[in-house]
Parts: C-alpha cells; structure tokens; sequence
C-alpha cells in the first residue's frame, strides 16, 4: 500500500511548523533569505544525523537523490555552499531553542524515574567533544588539542537530556548548574567536577538536594552517627552514615552547613565510596543506589558519539559546529519523543538503526517501529498519529 508521506516526513511532523517559523524569525541575522531556508537547513541536518551521513557532500546527494520525496515536508534538494553558508552565518540558537521545546514536549511523555520517591531527579556531567586543532583553531584546548564540552542535566524520568549547553573546553560545569532553574526539592547527582562547597551551600539553601562523592583528604568532624539498619561490613553495603561537619576554610568561608556523609562498599566489587549529602530523609542503600545511577549519563554520552554526527564535522566555523551539534540533540529527543508516545519497547539503538534503512520509504512509521510487517488502514495510522 502506498503512503503520502515518508518515515522521514512523520518523524518530522513532531516539530510543530509554525513554532519552528516562529523561532525561526526571532533567530535570523542579516537579510532576507531567498531560495534557502532555515527550515530547509533543519530538513537537511536531520537528514544527515538520522540517515547516518558523513559530510555535506553525501547530504546534499542524498537530498537529491530523494528530492521527488522531499516536496511534502516543503523542502528540497539544497545546494552545498548554501548549506554551508547557512550552518557558518545563521545563528545556531535557533536549534538550542529547538532543544528547549522538543525536550518540554518529551518530557509530558516520559516515564518516571525507577525511585519511590516523587523528587525530580537529574544527574549532571559534561563531555568534551574532540576536533582538529589544525582545522578548528579556535577551540584549542591543550597541548595542540582542540575540544568543545557539553554539559549536559540528565532527567531520571525517561533518561532525558533535560538541560544543555556546549562551551569551550574550560567551561565550568559549575557555572553551568548555576544558571539552571531546578524545581525545588530535585536531587542533582554530580561527580568530582562540580565539588564546589559555594555551589553545595547554594543549593541547600535553595530548597535543592545533591549527592556528590567526597574528595580524600577532607578534614571534618562527626557531629552524630546513624543506626546502619542491621547492615555489617562483612555483609558489604553501608558501612557508615554519619552527620559531619565540613572544617576546611573553603567550607567555613563558605557557610557550608553540616553535611551526611555515608560510606559504602560495593559487594561486587569491593570497592569502597563516600558519599557527602544534604538528603536526610532517605535511606543510606538508596543514597549509594543514587550516585550509581549517575553511570546512565555517561551511558547517555556514549550513545550520541556513537550513534550522531557529532564526532566529524560539516563546517570549520564555530557557529557550525554548534549548529551540528544542537542538530545531533535534537534528532535524539525525536527519537525519545517516538519511543514514548508510542509505548515502544525497543532500544533507541534499534530505532535508530529501522529509521536509517527506512528513512524514505513511504510507509507507516508506527507499523515500522512496531514491527508490524504490514501497514494498518488508514483511518487506524491517521487516529495513531493523531494521539502522538
């Protein structure tokens, strides 16, 4: 049965047009734009992120090889020094705009954490990006390395990119937390590059809890022990949970207020944790659990790396790479907006890949992610995107 529209035209429906215009006129710089269009360099990039496309070259080749399958999403095959000039001048805030809205939209559709409790919970890491100190001069980082970093807040709820932005290679991960407007009462997971006792007083008076790992050498004194509930050390686990205070003078400078620290031993491993904390009212084993579920965020940065076009780049310009970049993330949360709409069960890793082999085949996307060999009526497709 032969279908109007492509998988690449649905996926594609997910970003309402009119808010993309919308954004699209607030991000323009310069003159009018003629036969290219912002929307036609998002078509593009999309493409080339979800059909797995290496340079502008096989982009542009591939639009014009589908071009007679293009004219419904109101684009086209583009030219390359277009494109080009589009991703070197043309803001790329447009597509962090772009981020902001798809993730508001996935985030309606996401499942809950895997936690009992109701708190927002989010673990925070950044990720340095490797380019070419010899076509990307401007990003130098060290010893004749170039680098960006993406600093990324992962949602617990669905394992979404909740908060982004990229910098320089020196961009504080602190500055970065900084700046976010976390509900209150969420729990901010941060690994040793966010030890900052000022941000950690900040945050409990706030109203906002963390859990970070201790640095070794820290001098602080135990204000009161905790029962350990039955648990031994011989039984692995909790091994200590105690209020301390923090007496270093950064910590007293800072106002740093009394801290849990707890310590715990891993029973696989054996190897051993300490955990500072202003979470109170949740138990030691689950505190532990928290900080372990922070590995989903380098999960998370491991999979764009591998599966999006954020390793070789299509422009020299730091605007274009930004562009890609922000390109790269939003393609992921299209690919999270299916997968929960939709109630897959699939891995993103396995959508990605129906979708790189289908991408412009004309036929129903549901029935495709589905695994449904044949595609349904199309009143039943048209009421199934409708709910999406």
């Amino acid at each position: 049965m032969a279908h109007a529209s492509t998988i690449f035209g649905q996926v594609l429906k997910l970003v309402p047009r009119h808010e993309f215009e919308r954004l699209a006129k607030g991000h323009h710089r310069g003159g009018q734009l003629r036969t290219m269009s912002r929307w036609k360099q998002f078509v593009a990039l999309a493409a080339g992120q979800l059909s797995g496309r290496h340079s502008l070259r096989d982009i542009v080749a591939t639009l014009q090889a589908q071009g007679t399958r293009l004219y419904h999403l109101g684009a086209g095959p583009v030219a390359r020094s277009s494109l080009a000039r589009l991703n070197a001048e043309q803001p790329h805030t447009l597509f962090e705009a772009l981020f902001d809205k798809l993730a508001a939209r996935c985030r309606q559709h996401a499942p809950g954490h895997r936690f009992r409790f109701t708190n927002k919970l989010y673990s925070f890491d950044a990720s340095l990006i490797d380019l070419s100190v010899s076509l990307f001069p401007w990003a130098h980082f060290c010893k004749g390395k170039a680098a960006m970093k993406l600093h990324v807040g992962l949602d617990h709820g669905g394992y979404l990119p909740a908060f982004a932005t990229v910098t320089g290679p020196h961009g504080s991960e602190t500055g970065f937390l900084r700046r976010l407007d976390l509900p209150k009462g969420s729990i901010c997971v941060l690994d040793k590059g966010f030890y900052s006792y000022a941000l950690f007083t900040e945050l409990d008076a706030a109203g906002r809890f963390f859990v970070t790992r201790a640095k070794q050498g820290v001098h602080m004194r135990v204000l009161q022990g905790r029962a350990l509930q039955g648990q031994t050390p011989r039984a692995g686990g909790v091994e200590a949970d105690e209020t301390v205070q923090i007496t270093g003078k950064a910590a007293v400078r800072d106002g740093l207020p009394p801290l849990r620290r707890i310590v715990h031993r891993d029973p696989e491993t054996g190897k051993r944790y300490v955990f500072l904390t202003n979470l109170r009212h949740l138990a030691a084993g689950t505190i532990a659990a928290l900080y372990q579920q922070r590995w989903q965020i380098e999960l998370f940065f491991k999979w764009i790396k591998q599966n999006l076009k954020i390793r070789a780049f299509l422009g020299a310009s730091k605007n274009a790479v930004l562009t890609q970049i922000w390109v790269a993330l939003c393609a992921y949360l299209l690919l999270a907006y299916l997968k929960f709409a939709a109630r897959l069960g699939r891995s993103l890793q396995h959508i990605v890949r129906l979708l790189q082999v289908n991408l412009f085949m004309r036929r129903d996307l549901l029935a495709l992610l589905h695994g449904s060999t044949l595609d349904p009526p199309p009143k039943w497709r048209q009421n199934q995107l409708l709910l999406i």
